[in-house]
């Protein structure tokens, strides 16, 4: 069996080495457009069920990821300057350089036997010598790019604007700041992913950007803004740019998941937000359920890509209505910065995406709910009792 991979990334490596583990006389070749030791962003987050998972389908990939990775089991959420920290259960999420993630991936891969090709754009995927090609080239596909119509691709654009940065401060844990200024609303999410450096994700509803002007900025205007306005946790770092566009988040859906031979997975085939910090384990967790159905229909290519969407679509569409959830509450970021108390703010955003309920978040986060109740949320008051 030919197959070709379309994207470098994470999910396409991925998919390359669980499917050489399992059938070493597959022929693979993966594509990837840009260098390959160039990587956009900064630190990636996957929590420990998500390494649980992608644990069940290669063991020797995850030790190797976690042997590297920094792991944190506290979380702060700030509004109305009030802190409010809670203990993530279990070990929390583990954050790792991309470029560190990427390694891990590209080295196991070589280890099985897997062409991958850098600086390589592919002009026409119906000429691609495979049975089977897999678009894992991220929100910005070129294979899906190429056959819109096919599968059916629906988009539109989110209104916040928002950007990724980095910051050479190891920040002791992360956390989510949401900040009026000058009438307005601001959001840092920032967390460690090295002993030197973190993830710095600024961002500003829509009626911010246009008061502030921030259209007509130049990128440093519009950082150095984000640098005043966060100052107090950035105590004197500057933020790093790498790539660092300023963006509103496109939502993407494709009514099909394959059409010939031709299949997406991740952020390819339905963008995943960012804020339910997700979308990498969400992507690798789709190459583990192509690769389960290919391994079971390795002579059947319509077969495996209908097990494939059988199987996967169910738990994606609950992860997928989740990011859903969790954008639509930040598209009303302004209302939700106007609640009287940071406490009534924090319960809002947990419950935000409907997957956690109060009962869960009792038995997940007792601690937090005692001082929930304390502050007076509705609902919460039994939260200290057993």
């Amino acid at each position: 069996m030919k197959v070709a991979i379309i994207g470098g990334g994470p999910s396409g490596l991925f998919l390359a080495i669980l499917l050489k583990e399992r059938m070493a006389d597959v022929d693979i070749d993966v594509y990837e457009q840009n260098p390959e030791d160039a990587t956009f962003g900064f630190g990636v987050v996957l929590a420990d069920t998500g390494l649980s998972n992608l644990r069940s389908a290669s063991p020797v990939v995850v030790d190797r990821l976690s042997r590297v990775m920094r792991f944190n089991d506290e979380h702060a959420i700030v509004c109305h300057e009030h802190p409010i920290v809670m203990k993530k259960p279990g070990a929390g999420g583990g954050a790792i350089p991309r470029i560190s993630l990427l390694s891990v991936l590209q080295a196991r891969a070589h280890e099985l036997g897997v062409r991958v090709t850098y600086n390589q754009r592919i002009a026409d995927f119906n000429a691609l010598d495979a049975d089977l090609v897999v678009g894992a080239d991220g929100i910005n596909s070129q294979l899906r790019t190429a056959n819109e119509a096919g599968f059916g691709t629906q988009r539109r654009t989110l209104t916040n604007h928002f950007a990724w940065f980095g910051v050479e401060k190891p920040f002791p844990s992360p956390a989510l700041v949401f900040r009026k200024y000058q009438g307005g609303c601001f959001v840092a999410h920032y967390y460690p992913y090295s002993d030197s450096m973190s993830t710095f994700v600024a961002e500003c509803d829509h009626q911010t950007w246009i008061d502030f002007g921030m259209e007509d900025m130049s990128a440093t205007d519009r950082q150095a803004l984000f640098e005043t306005v966060f100052a107090p946790e950035l105590d004197g770092y500057g933020l790093v740019s790498n790539n660092s566009t300023w963006r509103q988040f496109p939502v993407i859906v494709n009514e099909k998941w394959h059409v010939g031979n031709q299949v997406l997975i991740g952020d390819a085939l339905t963008s995943a937000h960012f804020s339910i910090g997700s979308g990498t384990r969400i992507a690798m967790e789709d190459a583990m359920a192509l690769a389960d159905a290919i391994v079971a229909h390795p002579h059947d290519v319509p077969v495996a890509l209908a097990q494939f969407e059988a199987a996967r679509k169910p738990e994606k569409a609950k992860l997928i209505s989740a990011s859903e959830a969790s954008y639509n509450w930040y598209e009303r970021i302004r209302e939700w910065m106007d609640l009287p108390t940071p406490h009534e703010f924090v319960y809002r955003f947990m419950t935000r995406t409907g997957r956690v309920d109060e009962e869960r978040l009792r038995k997940q986060f007792p601690e937090l709910m005692a001082e929930l109740a304390a502050g007076g949320v509705a609902g919460t008051a039994s939260a200290g009792q057993p």
